[in-house]
């Protein structure tokens, strides 16, 4: 049985650190874990201590309707309130490894770990502009956290997300059309993945619009809680 172990970012008083978690300390490394960050013997507790974004990734590639009933749910005319903002809980593949043109049979190799994500989309830019550059890259609009996490098969795993205590969404990885081995491998055939990169596998049916002071939760089991509350820009 592969253990699983948790890994974080932290804002320390010497920047931005990557960490080991165990309990309730972060054991510091001196890179990045899917660079080979050995530790440094330093070791911070996690209460008090910043926790930042898990990843630095250079490249974010989002899967479209890769579960069959937000596939449906998405059919239809553009919404007509200006900038609706949806939410999308989703699984985040961590890549560990350089990659191009791998296989299926050995794709989840060159994986690191998983991680949680919200794919927020301004769904009618997403419609009106054709295609979803724009819409879901706004500054803030992929949260992701708090953990990157090892030693987890990602084929049967609850995803979750609530906003103000009630579920808008409720599946299983195992309900993706595509599976992550048929993911990575898929990606890697136009784009070389570099360890660090991450891959948002789809969400599934019950998206809906963010209000501000919205507090949202995205739980996926034997991952985590990504936590946070939505705000309008000053």
């Amino acid at each position: 049985m592969v253990d699983v172990v948790r890994f974080a970012r932290l804002q320390t008083s010497h920047g931005s650190r990557f960490a080991r978690v165990d309990g309730d300390r972060a054991l510091v490394l001196d890179a990045a874990p899917w660079d080979d960050g050995k530790a440094t013997g330093e070791a911070v507790p996690l209460v008090g201590s910043g926790l930042l974004c898990p990843v630095e990734s250079r490249k974010i590639f989002g899967i479209g309707k890769n579960y069959k009933a937000h596939a449906n749910e998405m059919g239809g005319d553009v919404p007509k309130e200006p900038l609706r903002v949806d939410y999308e809980a989703e699984l985040g593949v961590v890549i560990g490894r350089r990659c191009r043109r791998v296989s299926v049979e050995r794709a989840l190799s060159y994986v690191f770990g998983y991680t949680v994500v919200c794919d927020v989309t301004a769904r009618d830019l997403q419609f009106g502009d054709g295609q979803w550059t724009r819409a879901k890259s706004f500054d803030t609009f992929c949260p992701v956290g708090p953990h990157v996490v090892t030693g987890v098969d990602p084929g049967g795993l609850d995803l979750s997300l609530t906003i103000r205590g009630e579920t808008r969404q409720a599946a299983n990885t195992r309900d993706m059309v595509f599976d992550v081995a048929r993911l990575v491998s898929h990606v890697s055939n136009f784009a070389t993945l570099e360890p660090g990169d991450l891959i948002a596998t789809g969400t599934p049916d019950g998206v809906g619009p963010l209000a501000e002071g919205d507090e949202v939760e995205v739980t996926i089991s034997e991952i985590g809680v990504l936590s946070f509350r939505v705000a309008r820009e000053a």
